[in-house]
């Protein structure tokens, strides 16, 4: 059971990071849903709930996603599914079940970076950009890689384009976690590819400074990036072995960024 020596509720997130600066042991607190499953003693619990980071904001160009907004809230906003094809919804709808997407955040979600987590994945394929009080802004892709121990998460901010996405996955069990997940989607020219719970967290396999794929791209220079979601480095796990993943892998991705082309383009106004 994880317990605390002390609590508290700051008002901001400034509040939160010096707390934090002040006792680097301190764990921070968003939805609780699988920090509670932990069996350790914190010395000081900072609870996010009071700093006013559960709303969604759309500007001309981007949303801001609060890092206390429910999976639930993103996942039934109609506006920022449409401006991303959906492919959040897609991803985040075998998650559990709706009482406990109701309660886990965004921010929590992308924060802790596990392996089996379908949100990183679907948002790692998508321009997202990471709003941290201490660092900073960041782009997602260092963010994933390394993350920012000593830094509160504050907002997540998804910038608008012509979307064409989707998500897919392989599930033992419909609310189980994902065996394998893959996301894409195609902004400015070319195509975001990730593949995730590998169950490793999930990478970048083609845009960014990865190997590019055309939005208009041929059945060959698809078959390359399939081939090189084959590469990536798999591992064994209770859901599946690395042997399995290395085979299933490229057929998702194939799968992911076929279902993507067939949709139409998303408005950028949504």
């Amino acid at each position: 059971m994880l317990t605390f020596e002390k609590y508290v509720r700051p008002g901001s997130t400034r509040q939160a990071y010096e707390l934090l600066q002040e006792n680097r042991q301190a764990t921070v607190i968003g939805g609780m849903m699988w920090l509670r499953l932990a069996d350790r003693t914190s010395p000081l619990g900072i609870d996010l709930s009071g700093c006013g980071l559960d709303k969604i904001e759309e500007t001309d160009d981007a949303w801001r996603i609060g890092a206390m907004v429910t999976l639930g809230q993103l996942e039934n906003h109609e506006r920022f599914a449409a401006s991303t094809c959906g492919v959040f919804t897609e991803a985040v709808r075998d998650v559990v079940g709706t009482q406990f997407r109701n309660l886990a955040t965004v921010g929590g979600s992308l924060y802790a970076r596990m392996g089996f987590s379908d949100i990183v994945t679907a948002l790692l394929a998508l321009d997202t950009e990471v709003e941290l009080e201490g660092a900073g802004t960041m782009p997602i892709i260092p963010f994933v890689e390394r993350g920012a121990r000593n830094d509160v998460l504050t907002h997540i901010v998804v910038r608008k384009h012509r979307y064409q996405a989707a998500f897919e996955s392989v599930r033992n069990a419909a609310t189980d976690f994902s065996a394998l997940n893959a996301a894409a989607a195609c902004w400015q020219g070319s195509w975001h590819v990730t593949v995730g719970a590998r169950p490793k967290k999930a990478t970048l396999v083609t845009g960014g400074e990865r190997i590019p794929l055309r939005a208009e791209f041929s059945p060959e220079e698809l078959s390359a990036v399939c081939e090189l979601a084959e590469s990536l480095d798999f591992g064994d796990d209770l859901r599946g072995t690395a042997a399995w993943r290395r085979a299933v892998a490229p057929a998702l991705v194939r799968r992911a960024v076929e279902r993507a082309a067939e949709k139409p383009q998303a408005e950028k106004e949504a």
